[in-house]
Parts: C-alpha cells; structure tokens; sequence
C-alpha cells in the first residue's frame, strides 16, 4: 500500500501551503491516515492523524494551532493545511495509512503505518 502525498513547495516563513494525499488502487476507508515528515538529518517525526471512524484529530506539540487535517472519503483524499509556515517545518512530508486501526493511536509512534510511499517536500524560507 502506497499512499501519495503533493502539494509541497517552496514558501515564506508566515507562509501557508495545502498537502494532499490520494491513493491509486486503495481505498483510504476505514483506515486512520498520519501525516509524518522528515527533515535532514533529524528523526522522523509524526505530524497529524485523523481517524476514519469520527474523524477525530490529532497534532504534534509543534504544529498545533498552525496545521489542520481533513478528509473527504468519498473522494479518498486527505489534506493537510499548513498556516503559519516556520522555516523548522521544512522537511519531506508523508502521508501513511494505520493498516491496523480507523482511530488513531494515542501516540504516532505506535500504528501500522504504510511506509513506502511518495513524500513531498516543503521548503520555508526565512
């Protein structure tokens, strides 16, 4: 299972980008789906979640207030709407789907997380 993420680029600090997430072949119905993001030389670090179930929500320390994820599952997509862009938040941006569960885990450490995917790059510039 390979989900893909798009809509990265390059942006000004203060900035605001929107990610998407799709899946060709696979339905994201019933699955939570977690962003995570990946930056040069730092530990992978999980981003947002939203559950399939009641669509329930969750957010890092780090990006909460600033980011927003949705989902329309009838059009098997999930967006990530960042606002208020840092230059920290420059990083390769995931979009996985818990293979296991449709809530998301109480943290994003745990999960079956679909590795393996096409990620996105975001670039904030100071």
């Amino acid at each position: 299972v390979q989900l893909q993420a798009s809509g990265g680029g390059l942006v000004q600090s203060g900035g605001s980008l929107r990610l998407s997430c799709t899946a060709s072949g696979f339905t994201l119905d019933y699955y939570a789906i977690g962003w995570f993001r990946q930056a040069p030389g730092k530990e992978r670090e999980g981003v947002s979640c939203i559950s399939y179930s009641d669509s329930s929500t969750y957010y890092a320390d780090s990006v909460k207030g600033r980011f927003t994820i949705s989902r329309d599952n009838a059009r098997n997509t999930v967006w990530l709407q960042m606002n208020s862009l840092k230059p920290e938040d420059t990083a390769i941006y995931y979009c996985l789907a818990d293979l296991e569960h449709s809530r998301c885990p109480p943290s994003l450490r745990l999960g079956s997380w679909s590795w393996g995917g096409q990620g996105t790059l975001v670039t904030v510039s100071s």
